[in-house]
């Protein structure tokens, strides 16, 4: 009985049983439909087949995974250090916070025009763009983990002598780890979902330009096979992310 138990209980943790389901739902819906409208699972997966025969879906991916860590890995330069100092240093945050608060509400989508504008049709509108997404909820993250520091920690250092860089690198900084581990996984869902919206419109390459152009021949199933691309990506990447985080932020607390 116990086995069995173990057993359901690996099942339910695998997501197997949501995934049967949701091919259940798609797989009814699609008989109701044209494959022009909504394709089946194996039509979707015959248009994937296709794809990967001749290098297009695995060139898409490349070009659009470039795009996504250029993009992320320069938000995160930028969006940890200020989060950082904003929510540390009280004059930063005193100038800084309200724009913060103002442009964080703004959709990257919002900019694309003016990117394309100022920064051209090449790689640099698309990488600026993840930019712009990914530094947001990264900051604000960074900055929560800050405030949420306990205080007795900070009195403590300072009553052994540490001055304010040292509770801020041996007191603050480790603590907000895992407000800031958090921000990093959000920004990263953050830049996959801009890469879409700026290879819609401006390039030649990349899973949203593939979304995008595949209207034009009316391959549903292709539209379909680069949503679960992205998808998979999505959620490969933020496995290997906590996987990372486990492994060498275990002590600062992210599990």
């Amino acid at each position: 009985m116990k086995e069995e138990h173990k057993l359901i209980t690996i099942i339910l943790k695998s997501g197997l049983i949501t995934w049967l389901l949701l091919l259940a739902v798609w797989s009814f819906g699609a008989m109701f439909y044209t494959d022009d409208f909504l394709p089946g699972p194996f039509v979707t997966l015959k248009g994937m087949a296709g794809l990967i025969s001749d290098g297009t879906l695995e060139k898409d991916i490349m070009f659009s995974l470039i795009r996504v860590l250029k993009g992320w890995i320069l938000g995160l330069l930028f969006a940890v250090p200020a989060g950082l100092c904003v929510g540390y240093f009280k004059p930063a945050g005193y100038v800084l916070e309200p724009f913060l608060n103002f442009f964080r509400f703004i959709p990257a989508i919002g900019f694309i025009t003016l990117f394309l504008l100022w920064f051209g049709v090449g790689e640099s509108s698309k990488v600026s763009l993840i930019f712009y997404a990914v530094i947001f909820p990264v900051m604000v993250n960074t900055i929560a983990g800050v405030k949420s520091v306990d205080y007795s920690l900070i009195e403590a250092a300072q009553s052994m002598g540490a001055g304010r860089s040292k509770v801020f690198f041996t007191v603050i900084v480790p603590s907000a780890v895992p407000n800031i581990f958090t921000g990093v996984r959000l920004g990263l869902s953050g830049a996959i979902i801009c890469i879409v919206a700026a290879e819609m419109l401006a390039a030649s390459e990349g899973i949203g330009y593939l979304i995008y152009t595949s209207r034009l021949y009316y391959r549903t199933d292709w539209i379909f096979t680069g949503i679960f691309t992205l998808g998979i990506i999505g959620l490969l990447a933020d496995k290997l992310l906590r996987l990372l985080g486990k492994r060498f932020l275990y002590r600062f607390g992210v599990r």
